[in-house]
């Protein structure tokens, strides 16, 4: 039987949790959310700035008359090899 582990960027469960504990320590129960909250905002804000800059680049791009349609291509190809990727192993995994 195969056990999959659940890691995030290559730390476990108990880092995480010794993570989490000094983190409450040093700010406390009741900032977190507040942190949280914070994070969530930037995050937001970091997205939309990203998708500003795509559609200006996009803008550019149709503006001076070249062709954009190849991002929609690799995208497409892309997409047919997760696919294929998940259609294989699919058949190898087994769950708990």
């Amino acid at each position: 039987m195969v056990i999959q582990l659940v890691t995030f960027l290559f730390i476990s469960g108990a880092e995480i949790a010794v993570i989490l504990l000094i983190v409450v320590m040093v700010f406390g129960a009741d900032k977190i959310p507040e942190i949280a909250r914070g994070l969530g905002k930037g995050m937001r804000t970091l997205k939309d700035a990203t998708n500003d800059i795509k559609g200006e680049i996009t803008k550019s791009a149709d503006k001076h008359g070249i062709d954009t349609s190849i991002t929609k291509d690799v995208n497409e190809e892309l997409k047919k090899v997760k696919d294929d990727l998940e259609d294989f192993t699919g058949s190898i995994r087994r769950k708990l």
